[in-house]
């Protein structure tokens, strides 16, 4: 998966480019798609940043094997990002969770 890939997911389900960050919380990640989105134009990144974020979301996803967990929850969830909440999506990262939070 590329962050083209991830964008065009998201652009797919709900029509606008999402902020998309990883946080860890409490000893699990998680994805966020954010409310905050490209085409806004308050949106403080430019759409190079944007891409570039999305590109390293795509390649921590790549690394942990978390691409398809990702593309299945944003196709099945009916939740949507608005003004001060977040679709939290959890990785699960398996027998591989002591290599990456600590």
């Amino acid at each position: 998966m590329t962050g083209q890939d991830l964008r065009q997911l998201l652009l797919d389900k709900w029509g606008h480019s999402y902020d998309i960050q990883l946080r860890r919380i409490q000893g699990q990640m998680f994805v966020q798609v954010m409310w905050k989105y490209l085409e806004q134009a308050s949106f403080p990144l430019s759409e190079a940043d944007y891409l570039a974020n999305l590109d390293r979301v795509a390649s921590y996803l790549d690394a942990w094997g978390g691409e398809s967990q990702v593309q299945n929850y944003i196709r099945h969830t009916r939740d949507r990002p608005h003004v001060g909440r977040a679709v939290s999506i959890p990785i699960d990262l398996g027998e591989r969770t002591s290599e990456w939070i600590l």
